[in-house]
C-alpha cells in the first residue's frame, strides 16, 4: 500500500529516520533507505543490533565523561598518562581528533557542549561540577602544591570562547593554571575538522588565560 508521497509506508518510515541524522537531506535519506532494502535479513539484523548495542553498552566514563564501554575509559586507565594535564573539550569527537595525533600525553574532560543561553544551555547543563570534583580529588591525593593545568580546548567561536572564559574564572581561584589553544585554528572552526599539524601546533603553542 502506498501513501501520498508515492513511497510504500515502511520505506517512508525508514527514510524519515535517516532524515533525522545530521547532514542527511531528503534525497540522501531515501538513497540510504533503498540501500538498506538490499540487505539480507542477516545484514539488516546486524545493522539493527549495532545501533542497539551502541545505545545499551556505551556509557560515560566516571572520570572524564567521555564515551566508554566501561566505568573508567581506556585513556583514564592508562598509568602513563599525565593526570594533572587536563584537556577540556566539548564532545567525544574532539577527544578522537586530538588522540589521532599521538602527541598528547595528558587526559581529557568532556563538557558535553558549550554555554549557549539561546539554546537553553547554561552551566548546569555542562559537566562542570564533575570537573571541579575531579580537581578536588587531585588536590586531596597530591597536596595543595600539586600543579594542575587545564587546557581550554573548546572551539574558537563565540560560545566556545565564552565557555573557556567562564571556566577559567572558576578554576583560577583554585590555583589551577588555565591555558587556551593557540590561534592556529581559524575562528569559527571545529577541532574535529582541523588538520593534524594545525591541531598539534595549537596545543603546543597554548597560552595562559
Amino acid at each position: 500500500m502506498e501513501n501520498k508521497s508515492g513511497f510504500v509506508a515502511p520505506l517512508e518510515r525508514l527514510a524519515e529516520q535517516f532524515k533525522k541524522l545530521p547532514g542527511i537531506g531528503k534525497k540522501s535519506a531515501y538513497r540510504l533507505a533503498y540501500h538498506v532494502l538490499d540487505y539480507s535479513d542477516a545484514q539488516a539484523q546486524s545493522f539493527a543490533d549495532a545501533i542497539l548495542d551502541a545505545k545499551r553498552l556505551i556509557c560515560r566514563c566516571s572520570v572524564c565523561q567521555n564515551i566508554s564501554d566501561s566505568e573508567v575509559c581506556s585513556i583514564c586507565s592508562q598509568a602513563k598518562r599525565n593526570k594533572n594535564l587536563i584537556c577540556l573539550v566539548e564532545d567525544p569527537r574532539d577527544v578522537a581528533a586530538i588522540e589521532k595525533l599521538g602527541e598528547f600525553d595528558g587526559v581529557y574532560h568532556v563538557l558535553g557542549g558549550v554555554l549557549s543561553p539561546l539554546d537553553g544551555k547554561g552551566p548546569d547543563k555542562l559537566k562542570i561540577p564533575e570537573l571541579l570534583k575531579r580537581i578536588e580529588v587531585l588536590r586531596k591525593e597530591n597536596g595543595d602544591e600539586y600543579e594542575i593545568e587545564v587546557i581550554a580546548a573548546t572551539n574558537p567561536n563565540v560560545e566556545g570562547e565564552a565557555t573557556a572564559m567562564y571556566i577559567s574564572r572558576l578554576l583560577k581561584p583554585l590555583g589551577v593554571k588555565v591555558t587556551r589553544l593557540a590561534k592556529g585554528i581559524p575562528v569559527g572552526g571545529d577541532l574535529e575538522y582541523a588538520d593534524d599539524v594545525t591541531l598539534f601546533k595549537a596545543i603546543e603553542g597554548r597560552v595562559e588565560m
